[in-house]
């Protein structure tokens, strides 16, 4: 039987380990849409912090991660509960934005350089940072990734090594630089 809105009867909206549970609540418009706008401020509030507090990118990567969740509803495992679930796709995703954001930079980098004729470093800060997320956001994407993935949810060198897809070596080398990086912008000190 379908939830109407008016109903007193609720749908689930705390999907534990349960496959069968995940499968109902895709089945049924109502539940989906409870289950939906209960953990979207949490998958929202994950990504809006590591992403430097840029609502825009936020909401992106939050539609990502939900839209990354129902197309691959058949591969939940049940070994978390579905918004654990949510939140490591949207984990995913944010760093697949660093990867991207970060070739990128490369990219206008070369550009840039082979334009001007020389290889300084492209974008120096002129101006002191006043949070944390201003320190990161002006931070080079890859950086910004290892050190929020590490410090940020906790990973281990090896885990964000996997994450972004190098070796266990680069990872701590980009963890160190980013570090040296991230106290250079918050004391808002040039290069």
């Amino acid at each position: 039987m379908p939830f109407e809105a008016d109903s007193r009867v609720r749908p689930p909206t705390t999907i534990t380990g349960d496959r069968s549970e995940l499968a109902a609540v895709f089945a049924d418009e109502a539940a989906f849409r409870a289950w939906y706008e209960e953990i979207l401020p949490k998958v929202y509030g994950y990504l809006f912090h590591r992403c430097g507090r840029n609502p825009e990118l936020a909401e992106e990567l939050t539609q990502q991660a939900f839209v990354g969740a129902v197309r691959s509803r058949d591969r939940f495992r049940g070994q978390a509960d579905a918004t654990t679930w949510v939140i490591g796709i949207a984990r995913h995703k944010l760093v697949d934005h660093f990867r991207r954001t970060e070739r990128d930079t490369r990219r206008l980098t070369a550009l840039s350089a082979r334009e001007l004729g020389h290889s300084g470093p492209a974008g120096s800060r002129s101006t002191a940072p006043d949070d944390i997320d201003d320190a990161l956001a002006d931070m080079p994407a890859l950086q910004r990734a290892v050190l929020v993935l590490h410090y940020m949810d906790q990973l281990s060198v090896r885990e964000v090594a996997r994450s972004i897809g190098k070796s266990e070596a680069a990872t701590a080398s980009l963890l160190a630089r980013g570090r040296d990086a991230f106290r250079r912008a918050y004391q808002g000190t040039d290069r």
